[in-house]
């Protein structure tokens, strides 16, 4: 097993979180991995960007090539494309579909989203109200998010969630269910 994955937001959104509970999920499954994170601005809404590789064999770099990943995991869709030139042909971009408006000069949602759709392997959802609907607070739409990329990862579901379980231990048991009811809702809503 090989995944190469960009994790990619703004500053607050929660990527690093994100990027926890894979690691989590991964030594479960006895696989190696690397990570290297560019914070930029994220104390002020800049961009945050992570480089996430699994294997079942060591790893020698923590950097992925152009061309090099199966997957993008962004929580704006804007994001989602500045790091496109990484992804592999046959990768797969899951990105929330609600906008970050940190700039003034933001494009146009709908030619965002258009270009997002272009790619044939696209999950594009709304994070914040999915989140919302399973009773989760918006803070919560990274686990959605995260729920979404589920089907990608080739991390079994059952130790995803016990990773959620493990990295929100510390908040107290309703942190913990309603990051698992964020999972849940995005893993359900991928799967349609």
């Amino acid at each position: 097993m090989n995944k190469n994955i960009i994790l990619a937001g703004v500053g607050g959104q929660g990527i690093l979180s994100i990027a926890t509970v894979i690691g989590e999920a991964a030594l479960a499954e006895n696989l190696y991995l690397k990570q290297a994170e560019v914070h930029g601005m994220s104390q002020r809404g800049g961009d945050v960007q992570s480089n996430l590789r699994l294997s079942s064999e060591p790893i020698h770099s923590d950097l992925i090539p152009k061309g090099g990943a199966d997957l993008i995991i962004s929580l704006e869709p804007m994001e989602a494309l500045r790091y496109i030139s990484y992804l592999k042909p046959d990768g797969w971009i899951v990105t929330s579909s609600i906008p970050f408006l940190n700039i003034p000069n933001y494009p146009e949602l709908e030619e965002v989203l258009k270009h997002v759709k272009n790619f044939k392997n696209h999950v594009l959802l709304d994070v914040e109200a999915l989140a919302k609907e399973a009773g989760a607070p918006q803070q919560a739409a990274n686990m959605v998010l995260l729920g979404a990329a589920i089907p990608m990862l080739g991390i079994d579901h059952d130790k995803m969630i016990a990773g959620v379980q493990r990295v929100f231990a510390r908040k107290g048991e309703a942190i913990v269910a309603s990051n698992v009811a964020a999972v849940e809702a995005g893993y359900a809503a991928s799967k349609q």
